[in-house]
C-alpha cells in the first residue's frame, strides 16, 4: 500500500476544487476515515460506548480496499481530533493504524470548531488535482459537509462510496450517484457481529428494537 504524507493544505477549499480534472497522473483509490463521526456514530448504532470488540478492524477495511484496486495506487488516511489529555490514551490507536498501512491527520480539539470535515475535504481536492482519482471511499456519516461535494466528484467521473451505517448516512443511501457501504458489511471489520437490529436487512418473521433507555428517564428531563 503506497501512503502519502502531504496531508496538510493552507488553502481555503471550494467546491470547484473538488471538480479539477487531474489529468494524465497515476491512478489513485483513496480512502479518508472520519474518526469522530465514525465513533460518534457507531455508539448510537450500539446504544453504548464501543469497546474494543465493538470497534471496525483497520487491517480488514485495508484488504477489502486493496481487494478492489487492482493494480492503482492504494492510500488509506484518517483524520481524528485528539482532545486535552487525550494524548496518551490515544497513542496506542494511532500507532495500531499507522502499522496497518495508513496516514494519520490529527488535529488537537481546543474547541467545538476544531473538526477535522475541512481537512479531510482538503486531502480529497488536492488528490483530485494531482492525481487521476478513480475511487474515492468516506468513512462518515456527515451529510451536511459531504454531500454536495461528493456528488460533484461523483459527476465528474470518480467511484464515490460512503463507508457508514445504515442507521444514518442517509444522504448517501438516497443519492443516484454515491455508493453505500455499511461498515459491518465489510468482510472482518468487526470480530463479532454489532448489537443491532438492521432495518434494511430484517428477519422475515420480524424483530423487536429495545428501548435505548427507561422511559421513567423522560420524567427527570421534565423535572
Amino acid at each position: 500500500m503506497m501512503i502519502d504524507d502531504d496531508l496538510g493544505e493552507d488553502a481555503p477549499l471550494t467546491v470547484e476544487d473538488l471538480g479539477l480534472v487531474s489529468g494524465e497522473r497515476a491512478e489513485l483509490d483513496l480512502l479518508v476515515w472520519d474518526a469522530p463521526n465514525i465513533d460518534m456514530t457507531l455508539s448510537n448504532v450500539i446504544g453504548g460506548r464501543p469497546s474494543a470488540q465493538s470497534r471496525p478492524r483497520f487491517d480488514a477495511v485495508a484488504k477489502w480496499l486493496l481487494a478492489q484496486a487492482g493494480d492503482r495506487d492504494v492510500e488509506g488516511a484518517v483524520f481524528a481530533n485528539v482532545p486535552p489529555g487525550g494524548a496518551a490514551t490515544m497513542r496506542g490507536w494511532v500507532e495500531a493504524i499507522r502499522s496497518f498501512g495508513y496516514s494519520v491527520f490529527a488535529r488537537p480539539k481546543l474547541g467545538p470548531l476544531d473538526d477535522v470535515d475541512d481537512d479531510m475535504l482538503a486531502h480529497i481536492a488536492e488528490r483530485h488535482r494531482t492525481r487521476t482519482l478513480r475511487r474515492l471511499v468516506v468513512a462518515s456519516g456527515d451529510g451536511r459537509n459531504f454531500n454536495e461535494p461528493l456528488e460533484e466528484l461523483a459527476r465528474d467521473g470518480v467511484d464515490v462510496t460512503v463507508l457508514s451505517f445504515v442507521e444514518v448516512a442517509g444522504y448517501a443511501q438516497e443519492s443516484e450517484v454515491i455508493r453505500f457501504v455499511d461498515l459491518e458489511d465489510v468482510p472482518g471489520a468487526f470480530t463479532t457481529p454489532l448489537p443491532r437490529v438492521r432495518l434494511d436487512n430484517l428477519p422475515a418473521g420480524g424483530a423487536w428494537l429495545q428501548p435505548t433507555r427507561s422511559m421513567r428517564a423522560l420524567l427527570s428531563e421534565n423535572a
